[in-house]
């Protein structure tokens, strides 16, 4: 029995004569550039007075403290009108809030499709939140039941009901009576 007492100071006694291993630390990672939040496959209501305006899914979603903005990976947004209906579903593969101004800009594919039949494409624009407008520069193609329209610069509201094209550089009429199209360049 005193040899195993023995060996076992002996064990310890060599165990604490040993030099510590200090873990090695990478100076390189700024930790000012990293989010300040992250989370995936989230949901964001954003609503006032109690009423839901619109639902943000987000399939991974950071967050900075300088500048204040959000980043967006393969986003939906549905919009609702006051009655609580959706109106308008918004997608992307990317996407970016300020965290300042709430203005969404969605970026790379983007498509809007209203309860009317009426879809956007392009491939950047923005959901400006003080007026609730969507607008873009960028080149936009609107298709409706009744006609294409493409063109440069876009403004409409966030039902996608009242818009304009700015530029308009191309414009087919789709005929519904005899499933021919007509078309007018501008």
């Amino acid at each position: 029995m005193k040899l195993f007492f023995f060996l076992i100071f002996l064990l310890l006694a060599a165990g604490c004569g040993e030099e510590k291993v200090q873990p090695s630390i990478n100076t390189s990672l700024q930790v000012a550039k990293l989010p300040a939040q992250e989370s995936w496959d989230d949901t964001v209501f954003f609503s006032d007075s109690g009423d839901t305006k619109a639902i943000l899914y987000a399939k991974h979603l950071r967050m900075y403290d300088s500048p204040q903005e959000t980043l967006l990976d393969t986003i939906t947004v549905k919009f609702f009108n006051p009655s609580g209906q959706q109106t308008t579903t918004l997608t992307a593969n990317q996407g970016k809030v300020n965290d300042l101004t709430k203005d969404l800009y969605a970026i790379d594919s983007v498509v809007a499709v209203n309860d009317s039949g009426v879809t956007l494409r392009t491939q950047e624009l923005m959901w400006r939140n003080k007026d609730r407008k969507i607008i873009s520069d960028k080149f936009v193609t609107i298709t409706s039941p009744k006609e294409r329209v493409q063109g440069f610069g876009f403004e409409s509201d966030e039902n996608l009901k009242n818009y304009t094209i700015y530029n308009i550089t191309y414009v087919t009429r789709l005929d519904t009576t005899n499933n021919s199209k007509s078309k007018i360049k501008k």
